[in-house]
């Protein structure tokens, strides 16, 4: 439905999970008023990026590394309840005290070169005209699924980790999880207390990172990632450079088989898979815990793709164009990379804007 006729803005963010937030917060900080200078786009149906859609068992005290928004601390979180619960409430929460007037839910289907210097971004509530563009959507909705021959036979069910509802739906069942990342080792270890048999498939050996991971580690493993962006290749995601966290509950889990890895199968067949040497295992589940890609498909019209097949960044500036800026993308998408993300795409398009445009108001405190 298009509520309006074109609405002309200085920007527009496009996404209301942590880099999205982290960039609103600092437009407020710069002087930029929600509605009138900027808008937040979100399609969830409500405030929790995609925490929301995490597994129930999935609780605050599992997650790691959920770094506090800029302006707000997350404080007194039970850790027995479902992280999407956690989150979302406190996503909700920072909305309201900084006013950020987030649009929800609004799909942006395109954006597009418009007319003086302008973009057009294309959404469900209409057309927005604007000087500059932070997307900031993640990944959560580019689920990937491998393709592998006979993967359309399977008599069983395949669900992916986007789909993944918790353990006890696979009570009794033969599970293969395939993919050697997070997702999948939390998977594993939750579904082999009720399942009859689980199976770990991964294309590479899996890496287990002992002893401590201080802040030299965390920025060599940015780093790492960070250059393939630089490079415009598709960027991987931070943890396939640092590897799996050895705690207490991974340690056991590989002590008691849970974790012993098989190498990736050739083919599957209708009662499960199949490898060329004549090994086969039955299964009545396979699970894709193989990750996800960057939601960029907005940008399409505006060809920013490079011939590796990503999208060069400096920072967090587009190289093709400098009016937009990806925030949760490649080395920016942990929880405190889009924190820092969001307030270096701020001030980029800050200095484009006073170049370019009207003096801006007085900025204000928040």
């Amino acid at each position: 439905m298009n509520n309006f006729g074109t609405r002309e803005l200085d920007v527009v963010v496009v996404g209301a999970g942590q880099a999205g937030l982290s960039s609103a917060y600092h437009l407020r900080r710069s002087g930029l008023e929600p509605d009138r200078d900027f808008v937040v786009l979100d399609h969830a149906p409500r405030a929790g990026g995609a925490w929301q859609y995490r597994w129930p068992s999935l609780t605050y005290g599992k997650v790691h590394g959920m770094h506090a928004l800029p302006g707000m601390e997350l404080a007194g979180a039970d850790p027995g309840r479902p992280s999407s619960a956690v989150i979302g409430e406190y996503f909700d929460a920072y909305e309201r005290r900084f006013d950020l007037r987030v649009h929800r839910p609004v799909e942006v289907s395109a954006v597009r070169e418009g007319h003086e210097g302008r973009l057009l971004v294309e959404t469900s509530e209409g057309t927005y005209a604007t000087r500059t563009l932070i997307s900031a959507t993640g990944t959560w909705d580019r689920p990937f699924w491998p393709r592998y021959p006979g993967q359309e036979i399977f008599r069983g069910r395949q669900l992916h980790t986007a789909d993944y509802p918790g353990p006890g739906e696979f009570s009794g069942q033969r599970v293969i999880v395939v993919g050697g990342g997070a997702s999948g080792t939390q998977h594993l270890m939750e579904i082999a207390d009720v399942a009859a048999a689980t199976f770990w498939v991964t294309r590479r050996p899996p890496v287990f990172r002992e002893g401590p991971f201080g802040e030299d580690e965390g920025r060599a493993a940015v780093a790492l990632v960070e250059e393939r962006v630089r490079q415009g290749l598709p960027p991987r995601s931070v943890v396939s450079v640092t590897g799996l966290p050895l705690t207490e509950a991974v340690r056991d889990a590989r002590e008691r088989g849970v974790l012993d890895r098989i190498e990736m199968f050739d083919r599957i067949t209708p009662t499960g898979v199949a490898w060329d040497d004549g090994r086969t295992v039955d299964a009545d589940v396979i699970l894709w815990a193989t990750g996800f890609r960057a939601a960029v498909e907005h940008l399409t019209p505006l060809r920013l793709r490079e011939p590796g097949g990503g999208i060069k960044l400096d920072g967090t500036q587009v190289v093709r164009d400098e009016r937009i800026h990806l925030v949760g993308y490649g080395p920016s998408a942990s929880t405190i990379g889009a924190n820092r993300a969001g307030r270096a795409a701020v001030r980029s398009l800050k200095r484009l804007l006073d170049r370019t445009g009207d003096p801006e108001p007085a900025p204000v405190a928040v």
